[in-house]
């Protein structure tokens, strides 16, 4: 979940830097976070918390209805607490079936980092029934408050384990790279939701669709990568690479330092969606969205009715080959 940041795109030291090891600015911006919620900093969440957490979230999503924010249980700045509600939730699912396919990044843009008062991105779990082929009918009644953004989903043709890797090691590991659109879905009401509340709610993450043409990723321009999002064909959103914390690879090299970190590292298969190129649009009824991204492709997400109708003058318009 990110917006486009010119003013980060523009320079490209920003890349490197958010590839570097953790500085003594940052350590001390970490502290702080954590002693800003007194609460959360000495009393770790408990078990009947977290279960509470869970269960909230669960029921919103299994009723349709949203839910409370859960920043009440878990307090606004510990992420700690917030990652250990979204693992159980994540464990929930994989014992009912479910399987993990891959992760997702969110906050990749700075302007959004600071409307959470945060200093870098969060990350999320991607399970085989979040996902969708190009142009394949997504049910709108599975989401609450859906909202899409295009991105570039990553392949892994090999493990990302490393807690200092860099972007040589993403471009080293990815198979391929793909053209995406993530649909975000708050299970809060109103998505009135702080920096917990996200990343309890999986980082809000709800689906995906996965386009069908795969480049090398020597192939394709990063950073440079335009991209045009388009409902009904007006454009509703722009962005670029650049804008997604300098370029995606960067971002993927910030997960696989955090997950390593966390014990959960990247592993060869799975698909990594690297962030938003720019700003999000709210899914309002069924119809298409088409996403072109230079030198990659389009990818089409198309939403059904309860009838299973896709609303034909709303279906993505073609004729432009990005």
């Amino acid at each position: 979940m990110s917006a486009a940041d010119p003013a980060h795109a523009t320079d490209p030291l920003n890349a490197a830097r958010a590839t570097g090891p953790l500085s003594d600015t940052d350590a001390s911006r970490a502290a702080a976070r954590s002693s800003a919620d007194p609460a959360r900093a000495t009393s770790p969440l408990s078990a009947a918390d977290t279960a509470r957490a869970v269960e909230r979230l669960r029921a919103a999503e299994s009723s349709r209805r949203p839910c409370a924010p859960v920043r009440d249980l878990l307090g606004v700045t510990d992420q700690d607490a917030a990652y250990a509600v979204q693992a159980a939730g994540i464990q929930a699912r994989t014992a009912a079936g479910a399987r993990r396919v891959g992760r997702k990044i969110g906050l990749t843009s700075k302007a959004v980092q600071s409307q959470f008062g945060v200093f870098s991105p969060d990350f999320g779990v991607l399970l085989d029934d979040m996902v969708y082929a190009d142009r394949e009918p997504i049910p709108l009644d599975r989401f609450l408050q859906p909202r899409v953004e295009a991105e570039v989903a990553f392949v892994l043709g090999a493990d990302l384990d490393s807690p200092t890797a860099h972007v040589a090691d993403v471009l080293r590991a990815t198979d391929f790279v793909l053209p995406a659109l993530e649909i975000v879905d708050s299970r809060i009401a109103d998505w009135d939701i702080k920096i917990t509340d996200t990343i309890a709610d999986n980082a809000s993450s709800a689906a995906l669709v996965l386009g069908s043409t795969p480049r090398r990723v020597d192939a394709v321009d990063l950073p440079g990568m335009g991209m045009v999002l388009e409902h009904r064909g007006d454009v509703v959103s722009v962005g670029s690479g650049a804008a997604c914390l300098g370029t995606p690879a960067a971002a993927v090299a910030w997960l696989a330092r955090a997950v390593a970190r966390h014990g959960h590292p990247l592993r060869a298969g799975e698909v990594i969606l690297s962030g938003a190129l720019g700003p999000m649009v709210p899914v309002r009824g069924p119809g298409g969205y088409r996403a072109r991204l230079d030198s990659l492709g389009a990818v089409h997400a198309v939403f059904s009715g309860p009838d299973g109708s896709t609303a034909a003058s709303d279906s993505p318009q073609e004729g432009t080959r990005p």
